[in-house]
């Protein structure tokens, strides 16, 4: 599944995603994006209510969307750069699924997961680390590309025109379902 947290729906970084789908499929398997663009979840407020509850107290979208991880194979977590890091959509889900995911058990533990970021000029690289931190704090596996997986883009489309960026990121894809395999025993 690709998660993507940029607030504009059809723009860049959810392009990117959208390739890396199309990626996966390529491969056989099914795929499921999710924009936070049309979901609300809050940041965490850390009550840590969660540890002796197992659940988030706040109500909003957050929970579909964390069932919707536990069942993935694959997670992959897409954002535009904001200011030189993630955007605060992004952030909310994983800080609040890191707390829970800890919470229930580590229950991302040996799961893949991939990052994709779009930016204009800089910051990409920070806004990468911030997701695969995530993905190693979680135990997850992150798999490597040919680069960083990361495309440059301002203007809704700009993205396709990096093309190295856009192989980068479908390679990825690629891998992930290959890896996913592997761990499965399914190849």
């Amino acid at each position: 599944m690709a998660i993507v947290g940029s607030p504009r729906i059809g723009g860049n970084t959810e392009i990117l995603a959208s390739e890396a789908l199309k990626a996966a499929a390529e491969e056989g398997v099914e795929t499921e994006m999710v924009r936070l663009a049309e979901k609300e979840v809050k940041p965490c407020d850390a009550c840590l209510s969660c540890r002796v509850t197992r659940d988030c107290r706040i109500r909003d979208d957050f929970q579909g969307i964390f069932d919707r991880m536990v069942e993935a194979d694959g997670i992959i977590l897409a954002t535009p750069v904001y200011f030189g890091s993630a955007t605060p959509q992004i952030m909310a889900l994983i800080d609040r699924a890191g707390y829970l995911s800890m919470a229930r058990g580590r229950v991302f533990e040996n799961k893949v997961g991939g990052g994709i970021v779009v930016a204009r000029r800089a910051g990409q690289n920070f806004t990468l680390a911030q997701l695969i931190f995530f993905f190693l704090h979680q135990g997850m596996i992150v798999p490597g590309s040919t680069y960083w997986t990361i495309a440059f883009g301002r203007e809704k489309g700009d993205v396709v025109k990096d093309v190295e960026g856009v192989n980068t990121v479908r390679n990825m894809a690629k891998k992930m379902v290959w890896l996913i395999r592997k761990i499965k025993g399914i190849d």
